[in-house]
């Protein structure tokens, strides 16, 4: 989910000291609000010109979900907006968040209690390390290349009967540092992959036997680390900004070669903005390596499907993001596509949930230089999504450790059907019993 550059936010100031200030950000206090707008949107923009607040999300015709900072609550509320509070403190709920189960760590290896809790990076990955030598004979670690810090964007690539070398089905996850959800989630499809896959489910075997998969589940790896030792709420990589510019960080979804100039609205030419797109495309080295390895598996293997994993809102969002008025030829399956994923997640869910799908431009908001674009266009990917996970608004970004592995199953739920509609002569008779 994209951050709205309205005002001067936390992540500005702590982005604009953090050279010389590293001392972690404290949320202590600090209150998150949904405000409603409606017809009132110029108003609301007006009253809160005067507050430093960050806005969580982008669907401002209903309403816009605020963090405001502990020392601005009171003349905040004194304003007597119509508003919900969905953090009392959020301190307290990052709090709560980050001291989850220790079950894993007692049991290692891959196993369930993982999806009990978020974890450190270093967990991560040794997660994958374990994916991997459970399924060794099928699989092999790769990487796209280091991150600014120099950290590895590794990542696994695993195939099922005869061998590598069939169309790719390729998954980005952690993008924006602080949508940790995002990489459980990514963790727990992997794992049902293999392990279904080892079991000789038949619709897994399918998946696996039809299509390689690549996963690098931690696009921005610095940005992750420097979230959880240092501002929780960070969102962009961790590379120093241009000339004398005292902030950090490049949006890497604002920094795909395709549309990144396409027009102002998209992306931000601000180095202190949580969606600065850089000084040039692909000027990141995260974005470098990735960009090779969607370029080398387009001209080997070709992309049947790409999926970049964030968070939240509840979308299933396919190209164009750069023209809200620009539709591709595949809208019609991908919107087909979609909305199945959408139905079957609906009912699989004791809450019921539910994602809105459509082209991105048009559904959500503008977005140039994003990946989904890119690699629909330069990638020749057939299938090109973004999908934010939970969840509304209630909790935004932080995201309750109870609702890790119902978001997660969720999803497995939504991809067997994605990746069986992906080519249904893969089946004979009525097609797979997931859709019986």
């Amino acid at each position: 989910m994209q951050f709205l550059s309205i005002a001067l936010s936390f992540a500005s100031i702590a982005a604009a000291v953090s050279l010389s200030s590293p001392q972690p950000v404290s949320y202590d206090g600090a209150k998150v609000y949904r405000v409603k707008t409606g017809r009132q949107l110029a108003s609301v923009k007006e009253k809160l010109s005067a507050f430093n607040y960050e806005a969580w999300n982008h669907d401002l015709d209903r309403h816009i979900d605020l963090l405001i900072p502990a020392g601005e609550v009171a003349a905040f509320e004194a304003l007597n907006f119509n508003a919900k509070v969905l953090h009392e403190d959020l301190g307290a709920s990052i709090n709560a968040e980050s001291h989850g189960s220790s079950l894993w760590k007692r049991q290692g290896g891959v196993n369930s209690s993982w999806f009990d809790s978020y974890h450190p990076y270093d967990d991560h990955v040794q997660f994958w390390e374990d994916l991997q030598a459970s399924f060794p004979n099928q699989s092999e670690t790769i990487s796209s290349g280091t991150s600014y810090e120099g950290r590895d964007l590794f990542g696994l690539h695993f195939w099922g009967a005869s061998g590598p070398g069939k169309p790719a089905v390729l998954y980005h996850g952690q993008v924006h540092a602080r949508e940790w959800i995002t990489a459980p989630v990514i963790e727990y499809i992997a794992t049902q992959l293999i392990e279904g896959y080892k079991a000789g489910d038949n619709l897994t075997t399918a998946f696996l036997n039809n299509y390689d998969f690549f996963i690098i589940p931690f696009v921005n790896p610095d940005g992750f680390v420097y979230t959880q030792t240092t501002e929780r709420l960070w969102r962009k990589n961790r590379q120093p900004g241009p000339g004398n510019s005292t902030c950090f960080g490049r949006d890497i979804n604002r920094n795909w070669e395709f549309g990144w100039d396409a027009n102002d609205r998209g992306a931000s030419t601000n180095p202190c903005s949580q969606t600065y797109r850089g000084e040039a495309p692909s000027d990141t080295p995260e974005n470098q390596g990735l960009d090779k390895l969607v370029r080398e598996l387009r001209d080997t293997q070709g992309i049947k499907l790409y999926i970049d994993w964030h968070s939240y809102g509840q979308y299933i969002l396919s190209p164009y993001g750069s023209n809200e008025t620009n539709y591709a030829p595949e809208l019609g399956k991908w919107t087909n596509t979609a909305s199945r994923m959408s139905e079957a997640i609906r009912d699989s869910s004791d809450a019921r949930t539910t994602f809105t799908f459509g082209p991105s431009g048009a559904t959500l908001y503008t977005t140039t230089g994003a990946a989904p674009d890119h690699v629909y266009i330069f990638g020749e990917a057939e299938f090109s999504y973004t999908i934010e996970l939970r969840d509304t608004g209630d909790f935004g970004f932080v995201l309750p450790p109870e609702q890790i592995l119902p978001t997660a199953e969720e999803q497995w739920v939504g991809q067997q059907v994605l990746l069986s509609l992906l080519d249904e002569t893969f089946f004979d008779g009525e097609g797979p019993a997931i859709f019986t």
